[in-house]
């Protein structure tokens, strides 16, 4: 599968596909009928720690109970915090105990931005612009495959639940 022509035109995350950390690609139909976090992740920023805990806590919270999935975007484009590898990356994930989707490393911001991506920035501006400000941008997803709402770095995983409540 590929990705839309014009992600801006696209009508949901469905249309949308990204590599695993394997290099498999995986479309993101997978992910019909459940809401979703879309996170862009770094393994050495400030923001690292916690939200990984948090995220963790949240998969292992409602991942099952409510349909909750998780789809962490490792990229490098702020202070070059997250420089590592496939591999690199899969071995820090693994000793946070993630069990939720975590992509290859791409680009949120710029013309080689991963065209899903566009497509969130583009139905989901932010406040001083569309671009992506930091690591841990989070956006949530219905289970329409509609990006619904998007928060930034400091807003910490676990205070997304009530929101996350309103899509369940």
């Amino acid at each position: 599968m590929s990705n839309p022509e014009n992600p801006q035109e696209a009508k949901s995350i469905y249309e949308f596909s990204a590599k695993d950390l394997k290099g498999e690609n995986v479309s993101l139909e997978k992910y019909k009928g459940h809401v979703c976090i879309v996170v862009n992740v770094a393994s050495q920023c400030g923001y690292t720690k916690n939200n990984y805990a948090e995220l963790v806590e949240l998969f292992d919270d409602y991942g099952e109970s409510k349909g909750l999935s998780i789809l962490a975007f490792p990229c490098n484009q702020f202070a070059g915090e997250e420089p590592g590898s496939s591999e690199e990356i899969c071995q820090f994930v693994s000793s946070k105990n993630v069990k939720f989707d975590v992509f290859e490393k791409v680009n949120v911001n710029g013309k080689d931005a991963h065209p899903l991506w566009v497509y969130l920035k583009h139905k989901q501006g932010g406040t001083l612009g569309n671009f992506i400000k930091w690591n841990f941008t989070k956006f949530i997803i219905d289970k329409n495959g509609q990006p619904v709402e998007r928060h930034g770095p400091s807003t910490n995983p676990k205070d997304l639940v009530k929101s996350l409540e309103k899509y369940w």
